[in-house]
């Protein structure tokens, strides 16, 4: 059977296990034993999906051996047990956030339809002809375009946060944006492309003194950072499974049980209704309303699986660690002639975003992939951030856990290797 999900909120911070011993970590991921092109694989792409431990593989893999049934709807046991471990891994979630009503998380397919959900749902009900939806110039567009589709449909304005050279909010101008015309906040957490963490509790308290709700895009902060919803009074939260060690293909929607119970429906289908007639349907309580037809329930306990996992390091060790990977990855790499850092922050999680000299970042990518080197090149799904810049791309190596500083010197030594052969 899978490993209980049962943990609290200290165990999430604090956890289980003393000491951080990453060469003990990584055995617990299969895929790190993999050989890329001859070479060992050195995985710098987290920011993109994180890998996945013996622990969230094997409670997937468990399911559907021992208790692969449908939810919430049969009464033989197989069903009952899968009801439990999905609800059990939405308690864990509940743990992980801080949350204070386990209503009020909401499984979705990824941040991404966890931001479209409460623009649809949302902003169509309360986002009007001039009105205004405020984001920032280093979102990614998983946070820009369904904001873009609200308003263009409603014949509202979308307004847009700049950002300094060192790819921060400029607060002041974000305050100046902030009035009572805007009906919604909606702001990153943390950047996927700089690694810039913003400061989210703030820009609540400055919103909500205007009465306008704030969703939170919190997909890089989760697997970073200690996420507690309640300490930072955001109305919404959206992240990832997939960047938290957990599965794909789901994700997580936090929201006030007050705000989603006003909402109407996202999808219709099962299990989101109470009654239905050709006349006239009856929805589900919350958090149901918004899970319309069989999810991914195998997925879901994975994610539980996931935060369990986390919850035996901490978050708060695993950001520590990875923020002593980063300070070492900006002064090593930084160091390099020819190499560019773009994000540079006060404030950063754990992504180091960098270009050499004129040569392409898709060619830099290539090179270090013969050298076994998984990197990130692109816009990142963050075009205006590139735009900001005035670059076309950049390469992004990101950091988890089970990452180690030999790994960085790793990827200074393919970075001399692309100087030597396209410098």
């Amino acid at each position: 059977m899978s490993m209980s999900v049962a943990v609290s909120r200290r165990q999430l911070e604090t956890g289980r296990t003393s000491g951080f011993d990453v060469d003990k970590i990584r055995v617990e991921f299969p895929i790190l034993r993999e050989r890329v092109h001859g070479r060992p694989l050195v995985y710098l792409d987290n920011a993109a999906t994180s890998q996945k431990p013996d622990a969230v593989i094997d409670a997937t893999s468990n399911y559907y051996r021992h208790t692969n049934a449908n939810i919430h709807r049969g009464v033989h046991l197989l069903s009952q047990r899968a009801t439990e471990e999905y609800e059990a891994a939405r308690g864990a979630v509940q743990a992980f956030l801080n949350a204070s009503d386990p209503r009020e998380i909401v499984f979705v397919r990824g941040a991404t339809e966890a931001i479209n959900l409460v623009a649809q749902s949302y902003g169509r009900t309360h986002v009007g002809r001039g009105d205004e939806v405020l984001i920032t110039a280093m979102e990614h567009h998983s946070n820009i375009v369904p904001w873009q589709l609200l308003c263009e449909e409603k014949g509202a304005i979308l307004r847009v946060a700049p950002i300094n050279d060192a790819g921060e909010l400029i607060t002041s101008e974000f305050d100046k944006l902030l009035t009572p015309r805007v009906k919604i906040v909606a702001v990153s957490h943390v950047s996927n492309a700089l690694g810039s963490i913003n400061p989210v509790k703030e820009i609540v308290r400055k919103a909500h003194a205007l009465k306008i709700p704030v969703l939170i895009d919190g997909a890089q902060a989760a697997p970073h950072l200690a996420v507690d919803v309640r300490d930072l009074d955001c109305d919404f939260y959206a992240f990832s499974s997939h960047k938290v060690y957990g599965p794909t293909g789901i994700g997580v929607l936090y929201g006030r049980a007050a705000l989603l119970e006003a909402m109407p429906p996202y999808q219709g289908g099962g299990d989101m209704i109470s009654s239905v007639t050709f006349e006239k349907t009856l929805y589900n309580k919350i958090p149901h309303k918004f899970e319309a037809g069989t999810p991914d329930i195998a997925g879901v306990i994975g994610l539980g699986a996931a935060i369990a996992w986390v919850g035996n390091l901490g978050i708060r060790a695993i950001g520590a660690h990875e923020h002593s990977l980063l300070a070492y990855a900006t002064k090593v790499i930084g160091a390099i002639p020819g190499v560019r850092l773009i994000g540079t922050a006060r404030e950063k999680a754990g992504v180091l975003s960098f270009l050499i000299e004129d040569i392409h970042p898709h060619d830099i990518g290539t090179i270090l992939d013969q050298e076994g080197i998984a990197v990130r090149t692109g816009h990142h799904c963050a075009q205006p951030v590139m735009e900001r810049f005035n670059i076309p791309a950049t390469v992004r190596a990101s950091f988890a856990a089970y990452n180690t500083l030999e790994e960085i010197d790793a990827l200074a030594r393919g970075i001399e290797k692309v100087r030597e052969v396209l410098g």
